[in-house]
């Protein structure tokens, strides 16, 4: 399996609504913390080692 980097969530917008409010109410270190929480979750999702290598890369670059 390969990272998907093509542009693959329905209705992003409403997505990065929900992430930002998410975040309401927090301040820098739950946010992290909140942040930090998110990526566990999504890497366990996914499952797959060398995906996650990938993405890991991947986020390297700007």
């Amino acid at each position: 399996m390969t990272l998907n980097l093509a542009p693959n969530i329905p209705d992003p917008d409403g997505f990065y609504d929900a992430l930002l409010a998410a975040h309401e109410g927090l301040d820098k270190d739950q946010s992290d913390a909140f942040n930090a929480r998110l990526i566990l979750v999504l890497c366990n999702h996914i499952g797959d080692r060398d995906v996650l290598r990938q993405a890991l890369e991947a986020a390297k670059s700007p």
